[in-house]
């Protein structure tokens, strides 16, 4: 318990890139962007797990997978100082673009670092949505450090969010290189590289999870974006009423997680994957067709809740699938994430079309990717 509660609060720093939802809206006030230049505020952050997932989890051999964690909390360290140095709209993106270095190496190397505390291979799926409900907590907690601190500074000065996020990270940092943690024994006689990397994808298995991943986060990013704009341009409410819908989202997202830690560690993964993909499907249906503001809070809720657990039960079943390839595994599986940066673009351009409608249309499209993957996927759990 000593070596894993700090493993466990870096999950509190993985739910930092989740500010993006909220903080995009006060950018665009602040730099006057369009609807599709503000989409691209999340791709600052996620499409760094494209190009550093693979690399990071091939290098881990050779740095170890504590060290790695340690790294990306330095690179998040300095990108969350940069706008107290110059706030203007390049020292910005800059910021989100050291958070999503920060956080795509974080998220290679802090899954598989669980293995090195948890010796039990049967509670590892129950051990990351533990990690998980750290992150969702942090992801609801993200907006009101935002709010905190335009209430200091003004709407203005929202980016005082940042030294205070940093603050954590430090601390966290801290905790985790003074907890002693034996290193993995790296796995000899093979020849990592990118191409034998990708080479896994010819695994049928680790194709249709490594796309799960891609949608589930999918899901996750553009359910944060859209929340508040669907209240706004539906029923008109104000900038103070719309943080109630992504904090809606977080923590029902949180409670869902929090619920999974415990279920899955008593039923089988796919049959809870099957059943929580059904309901995110209806949910988002029925937001789409019934305009009420409590109906379509509690459709926003709903889709939290019940695609808590799916990222964990992916991650899961791929290191199940290839145990021995662990590190290529993790990094193969956080390039997938990248699919945050990908999905929000498409429901910019959605709702600039076709209205809110479209970009909710967006988000089922990967709701309806992850059923067909709940569905037809291969588990080696039970």
């Amino acid at each position: 318990m000593k070596k894993s509660l700090p493993i466990l609060f870096a999950f509190f720093v993985m739910g930092f890139c989740d500010i993006v939802g909220i903080s995009s809206d006060y950018v665009q006030r602040s730099f006057g962007w369009s609807p599709v230049m503000t989409g691209f505020v999340p791709s600052l952050v996620f499409i760094w797990f494209l190009f550093l997932g693979i690399p990071v989890g091939n290098q881990m051999n050779k740095w170890g997978r504590k060290n790695t964690v340690l790294l990306s909390m330095g690179i998040t360290l300095v990108g969350m100082l940069l706008p107290l140095l110059t706030y203007n709209s390049a020292t910005c993106m800059l910021a989100y673009a050291l958070l999503g270095i920060g956080n795509a190496i974080l998220q290679v190397s802090l899954n598989p670092l669980l293995n090195n505390v948890v010796s039990d291979s049967r509670l590892l799926t129950s051990s990351l949505t533990a990690g998980q409900v750290i992150k969702a907590i942090s992801s609801l907690a993200g907006p009101e450090i935002v709010l905190l601190a335009v209430a200091f500074g003004g709407e203005e000065r929202w980016y005082y969010c940042f030294p205070i996020l940093g603050l954590i990270t430090l601390l966290s940092a801290l905790w985790l290189m003074l907890t002693p943690i034996q290193r993995e024994t790296p796995s000899t006689g093979q020849q990592v590289s990118l191409s034998s990397s990708f080479a896994l994808l010819k695994d049928k298995t680790i194709l249709l999870l490594f796309l799960g991943i891609f949608f589930i986060v999918g899901v996750d990013v553009a359910t944060n974006f859209i929340s508040s704009k669907l209240m706004a341009m539906r029923f008109g409410w104000t900038e103070s009423q719309v943080k109630f819908a992504p904090q809606t989202y977080f923590l029902c997202r949180t409670i869902g997680a929090f619920m999974g830690v415990f279920a899955l560690a008593r039923i089988s993964s796919i049959r809870y994957f099957r059943v929580n993909i059904l309901c995110c499907i209806a949910s988002l249906l029925i937001m789409t067709a019934w305009h009420d503001a409590t109906v379509n809070m509690v459709c926003i809720g709903a889709v939290g809740f019940f695609a808590s657990s799916v990222f964990s039960i992916i991650y899961a079943m791929a290191l199940q699938a290839k145990p021995d390839k662990a590190n290529q595994i993790s990094g193969l599986m956080i390039t997938a994430v990248a699919g945050g940066g990908v999905v929000t673009p498409a429901i910019g351009f959605a709702i600039s079309s076709v209205g809110i409608v479209g970009g909710i249309m967006v988000t089922l499209c990967c709701v309806l990717y992850l059923t067909y993957c709940a569905f037809f996927v291969k588990s080696t759990s039970s």
